[in-house]
């Protein structure tokens, strides 16, 4: 159980390190080539969601916000130790959302600069807490195929 929180923990600081760094060293809007006309540094804010939905809407971000929070530390304390996948998933989830969690209460907006141009589209700003947050599930839905995957070879003994 240990080993969730602390992922969670590293996501958040590897999180606030990064905005702080782009926050202090940076001017908004300004971008820096890493990888020409593919991947930039670009200082955003974002006072959303994904691709900047519901604008404005701080107080319905921490009430979602602190429900996902509480349910991703009930399922890992109830279902973690079962499925390693499930666990690592919901830690990275749980990172992710404490991280622009914290953005929204100390800055009133997310910090956002990884900036990728993928085949022409201008894909959304976004950050270390997003990309967590989209990874997690990527493991949770692993965790769900393994789960199910193991249940029908039951099925079949």
């Amino acid at each position: 159980m240990f080993l969730y929180y602390l992922i969670a923990i590293i996501v958040i600081a590897l999180d606030q390190l990064t905005k702080w760094v782009i926050v202090k060293t940076m001017d908004l809007y300004e971008s820096i080539p890493v990888i020409e006309n593919f991947f930039f540094i670009t200082s955003s804010r974002n006072k959303g969601a994904a691709w900047g939905i519901l604008q404005e809407q701080m107080i319905f971000f921490y009430f979602v916000t602190l429900i996902v929070i509480i349910g991703v530390v009930y399922f890992i304390q109830k279902y973690a130790k079962e499925s390693i996948w499930l666990g690592i998933g919901l830690s990275l989830i749980l990172g992710g959302a404490i991280g622009n969690f914290i953005d929204r209460i100390f800055r009133n907006e997310v910090v956002d600069f990884l900036h990728f141009y993928i085949f022409n589209y201008d894909f959304p700003i976004f950050n270390v807490a997003d990309s967590s947050l989209c990874i997690g599930v990527g493991f949770i839905i692993i965790a769900t195929i393994i789960d199910e995957w193991k249940g029908k070879k039951k099925g079949l003994a």
